[in-house]
């Protein structure tokens, strides 16, 4: 208020007029973003069952698969996952970085007060002199002690008559939303790695289970030729053809408990957690996959978050080429000084000692070496980069959801073909070991059926894993119920 008491009325109203009838007569320089023009299939050719234009895909979507352990990992990882916590951080920056950009449309105060204090010399010639007895003075002075008092406040706004500022700001909310659409990409990759690694986890413990009670088998039938070839019914090779088995599924099961070990590690620091402090008890996996409908591929663009983090980044570059457009242009600045200044401390603030200046600036750019040109080119380079890289997610995304597609129909068939392999592997296995018994065939057709029947027993539950796995890219390469509309929040939950 002060401040505004300084500067005559009548300069005030001039310059606001001055400044609004400019600023909002002139348009920004440089192009208006839009969405690049993109070639959109109208179907997914993998899709196996008719498409629904609004297909329904919760943010919690894990509960489709009915696993309370499930549901409390992937709620602990939304908690405590680093990557997570940092994405977060990265949205923080980028909205206070958008704050500093918006500072530029208001004008800049500052207050400088200052006071000095100084003496002359009592030596000090003057102009004027004289003569005393016919001989010539030089004006000595008389010795002066003064005090300067000045409290100026200083302002300065620069006028946006070609939108730089605003070009800027365009500029800086577009990385906003990209910030925002890379944390929803970090969140998607998160929750997906969870259930990914816990299925791992289930098929790890019933390969385990699987294994174990092989091993079991195998020893009783070590015990058993054992006892046959003290009694002279078999020979030394039937032994040791069983014990050889026996040591290779040891070896097997031990390698499947140290990599359900490392899996249990990996969802340790997934949930934010050092690997000590993560214990999930065995579970054998009986899930089924649930069906997931893709939709039509142009819903796409809009459920995708890293479509939208290329696009919001393509739409902060082309706000810049608006910003190197306006640097050809002349700045003008409104600056101005009003305060007070006295040489008696005592009468600083009186109203006598007000002291006020107000003009414009213009700064033409005439010859700068080819600079602002060389920098409109790299900008628009670099508009041309991120182009590129918005048409290469967008084709990324679409081929995602393909492949997610193609394995979930090859591998749902895949399924039945391995289901009947384990019954016949069975039913080979027991007509071998009645053909063993009766002496029509060797031991080494027992062990072939056994060996048979524990590869394809553990190939159906890697397929299941493999079949949930593509249930969960598929669900991710949806989108994984994101809604565009939702930001997180800048401080995590820890």
């Amino acid at each position: 208020m002060m401040l505004l008491a300084l500067i005559r009325p009548a300069a005030i109203s001039l310059v606001a007029a001055v400044v609004c009838a400019v600023a909002s007569s002139c348009a920004p320089v440089g192009p208006d973003y839009q969405r690049p023009a993109l070639d959109v299939p109208i179907d997914y050719k993998s899709a196996t069952t008719r498409p629904t234009t609004h297909p329904t895909i919760a943010t919690d979507w894990w509960k489709l698969f009915n696993d309370p352990v499930l549901n409390d990992l992937e709620e602990s990882a939304t908690r405590a996952n680093n990557d997570l916590a940092a994405a977060v951080a990265r949205v923080a920056q980028v909205r206070a970085a958008l704050r500093v950009t918006n500072s530029e449309f208001y004008p800049v105060v500052t207050l400088d007060p200052s006071t000095t204090r100084s003496r002359t010399s009592g030596n000090r010639s003057t102009t004027s002199g004289g003569t005393i007895n016919g001989i010539s003075t030089n004006g000595g002075s008389r010795a002066r002690t003064s005090t300067n008092v000045q409290v100026p406040f200083d302002v300065s706004y620069e006028i946006d008559i070609w939108g730089r500022v605003r070009r800027l700001s365009e500029s800086a909310m577009a990385q906003v939303r990209a910030s925002e659409a890379d944390y929803q990409v970090v969140l998607q990759t998160l929750q997906a790695d969870v259930a990914q690694n816990y299925f791992n986890l289930r098929s790890l413990d019933t390969q385990q289970q699987i294994l174990a009670k092989t091993v079991e088998s195998f020893r009783l039938q070590v015990s058993l030729t054992q006892t046959q070839r003290a009694a002279g019914l078999v020979g030394p090779t039937d032994v040791l053809q069983a014990q050889t088995q026996l040591n290779s599924t040891i070896t097997q099961e031990i390698d499947v408990r140290r990599q359900r070990a490392d899996t249990e590690h990996a969802l340790a620091v997934l949930l934010g957690r050092p690997p000590t402090g993560l214990t999930i008890a065995p579970k054998t996996l009986d899930l089924t996959p649930p069906p997931v409908a893709p939709g039509l591929p142009f819903e796409l663009l809009r459920r995708r978050p890293d479509v939208a983090e290329a696009e919001a980044n393509l739409a902060a570059a082309s706000a810049q080429i608006g910003v190197a457009v306006a640097q050809f242009y002349p700045t003008i600045r409104l600056t101005g000084t009003a305060g007070f200044e006295s040489l008696d401390l005592r009468h600083a603030l009186d109203w006598e000692s007000r002291v006020w200046s107000i003009g414009p600036s213009i700064s033409l750019p005439l010859f700068e070496g080819g600079r602002l040109q060389a920098n409109l080119d790299q900008v628009k380079a670099r508009y041309q980069e991120l182009l590129a890289n918005y048409r290469g997610s967008v084709l990324a995304a679409f081929r995602d959801v393909e492949d997610s597609l193609t394995d979930l129909h090859f591998r749902a068939d895949a399924a039945l073909a391995q289901d009947q392999a384990v019954q016949s592997a069975r039913e080979y296995l027991r007509l071998s070991q009645v053909q063993y018994k009766g002496g029509l065939t060797s031991y080494l057709q027992v062990i072939d059926a056994e060996r048979t029947l524990l590869t394809n027993e553990i190939s159906a539950v890697q397929l299941l894993n493999q079949r949930l796995a593509s249930t969960v890219l598929l669900i991710k390469s949806l989108g994984g119920g994101w809604d565009p509309g939702d930001t997180p929040a800048t401080r995590p939950t820890r």
